[in-house]
């Protein structure tokens, strides 16, 4: 390489590398003279923090050298951030361009802490040429630029924010036409805007209702917001350099704050619920905070009235949609202002962050605001103006109405529903020891004095007839006085309706109706109660008695003893003493026995001196006990009347709740029993209630309508009576032995009530529950004590037998106890089987071939044939009783015969009724298999069986568990 060449190649690549390290150069835009105008935002290449001094390539000019610029900053507030570009004039001839960047652009200015506008550039140096001349404008930094034919001019513009939002290059005519036309625009906006924020204050003017300076506060905000956003603001009053984002971000916060606002007045949420006002307060109170914040950060402002924007829009759509739901007129009519509303809030969304990207959806929400401020505008209107005439008219025709109420001694009751406002003519709040106007206000100041049992009925009338626009309002209701008592009223009221068919006014009367009501309680006292001692009817006794008895039957705790007392020869007093002594003597003994009561006991006068006394406050049968000793002797105490002690007696009669009573007016008659049957034994004695006391000779129809509704009450039960081996006494099963416990006249055997039961059609139920109950106490034995073969026997009626549905109904019985059927049997009657033959025989070979037992109950008392035997498929026979206790010396051979035939005939022998041991070893000896006796086992409860059965096979019960 020759030596002078190589100083110039290494100046030139030190210059290439200084160049790279620098900054690269910059791709030059080419213009033409039909470019109107040309977007250069993305064009643009900016350089962060470079200092007040500023090297960069420039663009490679026509003859393709890459040349470096340096620029010094001009601005004192200079950000240390540059922006370069390249313009390139490819024409023959000089083009004036202008450069224009907006101070605020709302296209992806940001949601939270958003770019509220400021001067961008400070200037522009071109790398050819002078220093750009700024032209005036009050939107926008706009530099006018001229290049010369042919040239590539490099311009570095020196940056006074961080953010340039957009560019252009402008043709300087086409750019003034557009000025104007947005100009235009703007114009007819604001000159709306302004318009309508006018009427609408001077309709507040005109009506006064906090409705329409909400409504006017609203069009104000959106006046000012479009102002500044149209830049008109300028132009009336002087804004300092530098101050645009606080006005810009006081206007949203003020936007925010009157739209939430107007959405809480006019919804009216205030009606009745004050806390609702609490939270609009403290909502608008925080954003009047938030314009002081504005002055110090503007941005943090502006972020959070956005948010608060969206967070109203969000609260109407709700608060709307539950009060249409409701039928609130005015929700409905409010709906398509809210949908503007939110198809506003979605575009500016979209706007600010930058989802719409174009120079007209700034001035066009600007105008949307507009147009939604104008329907809010007609909807108010619609209030104001409706009805106007209709409503002075009525409203005068009232007044001479109300002169007459007034003069009746009613007071006026009016309440302006527009404007939320009760009065009272003359006002009521003096007659409650108010001060005077204390209840001359909205709706909602009535609540905190009307009763608590009335306040929701109260209110619930008013917004009916507001929501239906029709009825009338005729409620009694009490209000508190000064001194804490209550004052009884009645309301009647009727709706005034508007041309707009809204409500405007209701007017009516408010009567004064304490004494009436006192009265009417004086009644109701004296229904319910003794006219002399002041203590409950028997009615009222009962009735309370009924409610504790229902409650019984849920609470374990709650178990209420009935006693009923009655004075022993009280008759002779009143002869002897006069019925003023006597009524004298009985107030005494009321208070003694008063006296003796708890919180929770009763005490009542059934009848002339019959007292009845509803004891809660003791359980414990001895306790129960020492209550009945203490009102013997409350009575037995002498009475000092006239110088004479009078001593008397009480015969006392008792009862305490059981699972068992049906029902208050049972317990009461039950203890009168007692009671007549102390009396019976002489008085002076306390007798607790046995069924015994009860007539025996009830009505068969009685009994068949108590058997009816038995089942249902719980009071038809299964006792097992065990069935013993009598070769080592094991338990071998059970027989299940219907029992009916009535709750009034006790045990009732089946002697009694199963002829009943078969002629009332009411066997074949019992009997199907007879036989479901057994099986499934028997398959819970087998699940508890494993291992332990044990049947269970079932008694058959005829009308059983002869119904063609036993033979499912045994088989439904052993598939859902899971039983083998082995272990379930039936036992029949050689009466029974004997009344039809043939259709037994076919039903016992039906059952036979389910596999279950079958049994022939007292053998031997009834036919004398024995050819049944072989016709029919039974495999065990029970030996009446009858036969075991026969004392003749026969009675061995009978046995023995008895029994030898039954093995002869594959059959096994139970005999019932052995009495002693001697009767079990002879019947042992001549080979019966079981026995069924008292001697052996009573009959006892399900849960008892399974107590019995886990003591005398303890390995099964320990392996099961």
């Amino acid at each position: 390489m020759p030596r002078f060449i190589q100083p110039w190649l290494l100046a030139f690549l030190a210059l290439c590398v200084l160049a790279v390290g620098r900054a690269q150069a910059v791709e030059p835009i080419k213009i033409t003279r039909d470019d109107v105008a040309l977007n250069l935002t993305n064009a643009v290449e900016f350089y962060r923090n470079q200092g007040d001094t500023f090297q960069v390539s420039t663009a490679p000019g026509p003859d393709g050298i890459v040349r470096r610029i340096e620029v010094e900053a001009l601005n004192e507030r200079a950000t240390g951030d540059w922006a370069v570009f390249a313009l390139a004039n490819t024409t023959d001839q000089q083009l004036d361009r202008l450069i224009v960047t907006p101070h605020f652009r709302l296209v992806g200015s940001g949601l939270v802490w958003p770019d509220l506008g400021s001067t961008r550039i400070a200037a522009i140096t071109p790398s050819e040429g002078f220093t750009l001349d700024r032209q005036d404008s009050e939107d926008a930094d706009v530099f006018l630029v001229t290049l010369n034919p042919g040239t590539v001019v490099t311009f570095v513009a020196e940056l006074a924010a961080s953010r340039v939002p957009q560019m252009y290059l402008w043709e300087p005519e086409s750019y003034k036409d557009q000025v104007n036309s947005y100009t235009l625009y703007r114009g007819i906006v604001i000159g709306i805007a302004g318009l309508l924020a006018l009427f609408l204050t001077i309709l507040f003017v005109v009506k006064g209702t906090s409705l329409f300076p909400a409504t006017a506060a609203l069009a104000w905000a959106v006046l000012t917001y479009v102002s500044v956003d149209f830049g008109f603001l300028n132009r009336l009053i002087e804004i300092a350099p530098g101050s645009e984002q606080i006005w810009r971000a006081g206007t949203e916060v003020a936007l925010a704050t009157t739209l939430l606002v107007f959405l809480f007045t006019y919804l009216n949420l205030n009606r009745w619920h004050g806390h609702f006002s609490y939270g609009a307060v403290i909502w608008i109170f925080g954003l009047l905070l938030l314009a002081g914040v504005a002055v110090y950060d503007p941005a943090v402002a502006s972020g959070i009235a956005r948010l608060s924007l969206a967070a109203t829009a969000a609260t109407g759509v709700l608060l709307i949609a539950y009060l249409t739901f409701q039928g609130y007129d005015r929700a409905i009519m409010l709906i398509p202002s809210w949908l503007m509303v939110l198809v506003w809030l979605v575009g500016g969304w979209m706007t600010v962050t930058g989802m719409l990207n174009n120079d007209v959806v700034q001035p066009a929400l600007g105008g949307g605001l507009v147009l939604i401020v104008l329907l809010i505008g007609f909807t108010v209107m619609q209030h104001a103006l409706a009805g106007s005439g209709l409503h002075q008219g009525l409203f005068s025709d009232m007044e001479r109405q109300a002169l007459a109420v007034i003069g009746s001694g009613d007071i006026v009751w009016d309440w302006d529903v527009l404007r939320d406002r009760v009065v009272s003519r003359p006002d009521v709040a003096p007659l409650l020891g108010l001060p005077a106007g204390e209840l001359q206000g909205p709706a909602r100041n009535w609540l905190p004095v009307l009763h608590v049992d009335d306040r929701d009925i109260f209110r619930t009338t008013l917004d009916v007839v507001l929501e239906h626009r029709r009825g009338r309002v005729s409620q009694s209701f009490r209000l508190r006085g000064a001194d804490g008592h209550y004052r009884w009223f009645t309301l009647k009221a009727r709706p005034v309706i508007g041309s707009d068919g809204e409500i405007i006014r209701c007017v009516g009367t408010l009567t004064d109706v304490t004494e009436q009501k006192k009265s009417e309680e004086r009644l109701l006292q004296d229904a319910v109660h003794d006219n002399l001692t002041g203590l409950p009817n028997r009615e009222l006794f009962i009735n309370r008695l009924d409610a504790i008895v229902a409650l019984s039957k849920g609470e374990v705790s709650v178990r209420p003893t009935v006693f009923v007392i009655d004075i022993d020869d009280f008759g002779r007093v009143n002869d002897m003493l006069g019925i003023s002594a006597g009524d004298t003597i009985l107030l005494t003994i009321a208070r003694r026995l008063y006296r003796l009561l708890k919180p929770g006991d009763a005490l009542s006068r059934l009848s002339g001196d019959q007292f009845g006394l509803m004891l809660l406050s003791e359980q414990e049968p001895a306790r129960i006990a020492a209550v009945a000793e203490a009102i013997r002797q409350a009575v037995r105490n002498p009475i000092t009347f006239a110088k004479r002690e009078i001593v008397l007696t009480p015969s006392i009669g008792l009862i305490s709740w059981t699972s068992a009573q049906s029902s208050a007016d049972d317990m009461v008659k039950d203890a009168e029993l007692a009671m007549l049957q102390a009396k019976r034994f002489g008085g002076d004695r306390i007798e607790p209630f046995r069924p015994a006391f009860r007539s025996v000779g009830t009505d068969r129809p009685t009994l068949e309508s108590d058997l009816r509704r038995a089942a249902d009450r719980g009071e038809l039960s299964l006792a097992y009576q065990p069935i013993v081996r009598l070769e080592d006494r094991t338990l071998a099963g059970f027989e299940a032995l219907l029992r009916w416990e009535h709750p009034r006249r006790g045990t009732i055997p089946p002697s009694d009530f199963i002829p009943v039961a078969e002629n009332c059609g009411l066997i074949a139920q019992l009997g199907l529950m007879a036989m479901t109950r057994a099986a499934e106490d028997l398959g819970d034995w087998q699940k508890q004590v494993r291992d332990v073969p044990l049947f269970v026997s079932v008694n058959v009626s005829s009308r059983q037998l002869l119904r063609r549905d036993l033979v499912s109904d045994v088989r439904s019985v052993i598939a859902r106890a899971n039983l083998q059927p082995r272990c379930f049997r039936l036992e029949l009657t050689e009466s029974l089987v004997m009344d039809s033959p043939e259709q037994s025989a076919h039903v016992l070979a039906k059952l036979k071939q389910l596999g279950i037992g079958l049994s022939i109950d007292d053998f031997g008392t009834g036919y004398s044939s024995l050819s049944y035997l072989t016709r029919f498929p039974f495999d065990t026979i029970k030996i009446d009783k009858s036969f075991i206790d026969d004392s003749s010396p026969k009675r061995g051979v009978l046995l023995k015969s008895i029994v030898g035939m039954a093995h002869d005939l594959g059959l096994s022998v139970v005999a019932e009724g052995v009495a002693d041991e001697a009767d079990a070893t002879m019947l042992k000896d001549i080979g019966c298999e079981y026995v069924q006796s008292y001697l052996f086992g009573q009959p006892m409860t399900a849960e008892a069986v399974l107590k019995l059965l886990r003591e005398n096979h303890p390995a099964a019960s320990t392996a099961r568990t």
